[in-house]
């Protein structure tokens, strides 16, 4: 079995989209980084890596089994072995996994780009590793607090975080007890929706403004979601969080 050394891991707990995953240079000086002593280097196929990578279900009996206690964590000179980590590549991508002793990948990091690249260097003219395992099982279905990856490429950080801040805040919205509110909040996101918005039922109303914030982000997407979350204290601690976070990266990098 392979193994990498000396690994500096950024865990992102219950994440099931690898989009929220962030790599390395989107590590902020708060995250708690950690230093895996030892890790096994598994070389999988690209359908169970994208399994790992962007779901959070069981994982292959025969994948933990090879794996189990052979991951140590260095923390503060002492060397403690992990049930079930390690790192995972299908010879274009990394990622390490944690299951916190159970059998899903509950934590995951990217790595730092050197060791990254040595993960790669390590598994060319290997062989792919084969596990008892079903690719039918690789059938993510993506909604709207689970978006699909296409609609979070390109964001930052702190994008991706609003965005699904602003999604939280949609979903909750179509199930509020005041369906007027979608027919405002949806000339409110696009103006030109007036005239007619009147004719629109809940439901057309609704998808409109749904498939109009989906896609990207922008200046627009930031203020509606900013003006969404007035009054909902949990939303507001979230974007609080988030803008507060973003900021201090930025005033790091100057």
């Amino acid at each position: 079995m392979l193994y990498l050394h000396d690994v500096w891991v950024n865990w992102f707990e219950g994440e099931e989209n690898g989009y929220n995953v962030s790599p390395f240079h989107e590590w902020r000086k708060e995250d708690g980084i950690e230093l895996l002593d030892q890790a096994p280097l598994l070389y999988v196929p690209d359908e169970l890596y994208q399994f790992i990578e962007n779901d959070l279900q069981d994982l292959p009996i025969s994948l933990l089994e090879s794996i189990h206690r052979r991951a140590y964590l260095r923390k503060n000179q002492e060397r403690n072995s992990l049930d079930y980590a390690a790192i995972v590549t299908n010879g274009n991508a990394v990622l390490a996994f944690d299951t916190l002793g159970y059998t899903l990948p509950v934590r995951k990091s990217r790595l730092i780009p050197r060791q990254e690249r040595l993960a790669l260097e390590m598994v060319e003219g290997q062989k792919v590793n084969d596990y008892d395992w079903d690719p039918s099982l690789n059938k993510k279905e993506h909604h709207i607090l689970s978006l699909s990856p296409e609609y979070m490429l390109g964001l930052t950080r702190k994008e991706r975080q609003l965005k699904q801040l602003l999604m939280m805040a949609l979903d909750q919205l179509q199930h509020s007890d005041n369906p007027e509110e979608i027919r405002y909040w949806l000339t409110e996101w696009e103006p030109s929706h007036y005239p007619m918005v009147k004719e629109y039922t809940i439901e057309q109303a609704w998808h409109k403004l749904y498939a109009g914030t989906t896609p990207g982000w922008s200046k627009a997407h930031e203020e509606l979601c900013g003006k969404l979350i007035k009054g909902q204290p949990f939303f507001e601690k979230i974007w609080e969080i988030e803008n507060h976070k973003a900021e201090e990266g930025i005033k790091n990098q100057n």
